[in-house]
């Protein structure tokens, strides 16, 4: 399991986008050399973990829990052959293009050394969104992408450190629950009476997703 690449993003400005700002740092690119990752801080607050990497809307992304975006390269190569078109390592706002690693298969509250000093822990899935839909460029983006269901990982910083791509990966603990980044985005997206299973994931799990499956349960049982 290998780091291929750390990815960095800078303000552009678009039409495609409500965020104050009026850009969009989702267009992200392999970074030379070394790059920091720390906790950034609360949402709202703090935007990506990555040094260099520019949150452009604080509303909807960054923070502790979304301090850095996954995406196996395995899934990038699929879309290229559905969308008959090249995509490079960033092509999808990607902090992290990993090889042989299953980054939607990841338990939430799952851990991963990357390099020799950072510490990552899985929170949650990507939800795609109207951002998302422009820079790829292709209609009706957000519903394929949703029912492909292979939306990568958001982690937190459990331990700051250095990275760059060639990088190993080790799966270092890995929780005894159902509830991977696949399972929980079904249960955000097309599946809400799975809702109350993401539970089983703890405090591990992002507080959005916490809290909506507390309402589900409260509201219609669990």
């Amino acid at each position: 399991m290998q780091l291929l690449s750390v990815n960095l993003g800078r303000l552009e400005a678009v039409e495609y986008t409500d965020a104050p700002s009026g850009g969009t740092g989702i267009d992200k690119r392999p970074a030379d050399g070394a790059v920091r990752v720390t906790a950034p801080g609360e949402k709202g607050v703090g935007g990506s973990g990555l040094a260099g990497d520019e949150v452009c809307d604080l509303r909807h992304h960054g923070g502790n829990d979304q301090a850095v975006y996954a995406f196996a390269r395995e899934d990038l190569d699929a879309w290229e052959r559905t969308l008959g078109r090249p995509l490079g390592n960033g092509g999808f706002g990607e902090n992290l293009t990993t090889a042989g690693l299953d980054v939607s298969g990841a338990k939430i509250g799952e851990r991963w050394r990357v390099g020799p000093e950072l510490l990552l822990e899985v929170t949650s899935s990507r939800i795609p969104c109207r951002t998302f839909q422009g820079h790829v460029g292709e209609k009706a983006w957000v519903k394929r992408f949703t029912q492909q269901g292979a939306p990568g990982a958001y982690l937190r910083v459990i331990e700051p450190g250095e990275i760059r791509g060639g990088d190993a990966i080790e799966i270092v603990h890995r929780p005894d629950h159902e509830v991977t980044v696949a399972f929980q985005f079904r249960a955000v997206t097309t599946e809400k009476h799975l809702l109350p299973r993401l539970l089983a994931a703890g405090d591990a799990l992002h507080p959005e997703a916490i809290r909506a499956a507390l309402k589900y349960a409260e509201k219609y049982g669990s």
